[in-house]
């Protein structure tokens, strides 16, 4: 059993959901699972959809533009316009516009979560309906049946144990057949209670994760639109390189500090059952791309970049002037934990207590009202944070040129620097 990711761009219109079907005859004695992101921007336009929502605005025009978008796609795809795929999208519309018409909640992330959702349901669909009308024989399954969470809307947190049962009893039927190729969702779960939650933004690598873990797979490979993990992101770097081979601690390393390329959940399942991930081009399926596994034999061969952008420094301190000691420290982590703001990068002084910090920009302006209730706070908006993963001073130097370091760290193979 091999598992497939599909993002959004590879499935972004009609061409690029041919080309899927295009990488998966290149497969054609493998058993497969095929996860599959929402369509293009899909997640962004239902993110938009959701403000209007809660904000009590006309959402017309967002919904209408979400619907247009598919209705393309399908246009497309399926001549015949009687075809039971146009009205299971339809039914999936309706849903949405459903909620929509419910009085608007303030738990944010609870809609978030059953709104979002079905960006990936109506992409699965699609995907199905298409491979299946063109020789591709596939199951389209439910991860929301599948995978179950906490009820930590917008992170969910996986439990492992019942949702290795499931995915085993839904996925065993076919293992005795000679070609099995299952589609399902990236990024979305369910709770005990049979409430839809998501894993994260870009949570569908870690779903692909999931997958390969319960059903010990052959390897997992991610389709990207760069041929493979680079050692930077080619929208702020030049000359970027290609890593051939890096080991899953190193990836872990690089997807916590930033790497956009995998989920930073996604790797550890795969290492403990010692699952190759393969990260590869959909523009290029017959490239090799990067392996990532055990063998760090290539780990220190290339520097590595990491760029955050849209950042927040804060610096925490007490309104007594007193030590930044234990019990602060204690209180200032649980205020972060209780606004779920990541930080990126933290040092304290003596008296005072930095940490750089991205993501959504409501929840760090509460968390910033919520300091400043028992703490004198700082801070400052725009910042960059750059990681570079084994560095010499010359790159820091070329790097760091004509901006303001306020925050830099070193070890042994990691600079960190915050600047302006």
């Amino acid at each position: 059993m091999k598992v497939f990711k599909f993002g959004g761009a590879s499935v972004k219109d009609a061409k690029a959901v041919k080309n899927v079907k295009r990488i998966l005859d290149l497969y054609p004695k493998d058993n497969l699972i095929v996860v599959i992101s929402a369509m293009g921007k899909t997640t962004n336009a239902l993110e938009e959809l959701i403000a209007s929502h809660i904000n009590q605005t006309d959402s017309n025009q967002i919904y209408h533009k979400i619907t247009l978008f598919h209705a393309e796609i399908l246009n497309e795809l399926f001549p015949n316009k009687t075809a039971k795929i146009y009205r299971d999208v339809e039914q999936f519309l309706q849903q949405i516009k459903k909620i929509l018409k419910e009085e608007p909640t303030d738990h944010y992330d609870y809609i978030y979560d059953q709104v979002v959702s079905y960006g990936e349901l109506l992409s699965t669909t699609i995907v199905s309906a298409f491979l299946n009308e063109n020789g591709i024989d596939n199951n389209w399954l439910d991860a929301r049946k599948l995978i179950r969470t906490d009820n930590t809307y917008r992170e969910g947190k996986i439990d492992w144990s019942t949702t290795n049962k499931n995915i085993k009893s839904a996925l065993s039927v076919s293992q005795n057949s000679t070609k099995t190729i299952y589609v399902t969702q990236g990024f979305i779960g369910h709770t005990a209670e049979g409430l839809t939650t998501t894993l994260g933004r870009e949570g569908s690598d870690f779903t692909a994760g999931i997958f390969a873990y319960c059903m010990d797979a052959k390897d997992v490979t991610i389709w990207k639109d760069v041929p493979g993990m680079l050692n930077a992101d080619p929208k702020w770097f030049e000359d970027t390189e290609k890593l051939d081979e890096i080991s899953y601690k190193e990836a872990i390393e690089l997807a916590y500090y930033g790497a956009s390329v995998i989920h930073p959940k996604t790797i550890k399942p795969l290492q403990n059952k010692q699952i190759p991930l393969f990260v590869k081009s959909f523009l290029q399926p017959e490239n090799e791309g990067t392996i990532i596994q055990a063998s760090n034999r290539s780990d220190r061969l290339v520097t590595s970049y990491i760029f955050k952008r849209k950042q927040v420094l804060l610096s925490i301190s007490p309104k007594d002037f007193s030590f930044i000691v234990e019990h602060n420290l204690r209180d200032i982590f649980n205020t972060f934990h209780e606004h779920r703001v990541k930080i990126n990068l933290m040092q304290n002084s003596a008296i005072s207590f930095s940490a750089c910090a991205g993501g959504d920009r409501f929840r760090i302006d509460a968390l910033i009202e919520d300091l400043s209730r028992s703490f004198s706070v700082k801070y400052n908006n725009q910042v960059e944070l750059l990681t570079i993963r084994h560095y010499d001073q010359d790159t820091i130097d070329r790097l760091t040129e004509g901006k303001e370091v306020l925050v830099i760290q070193r070890s042994r193979q990691t600079a960190r620097i915050v600047m302006k």
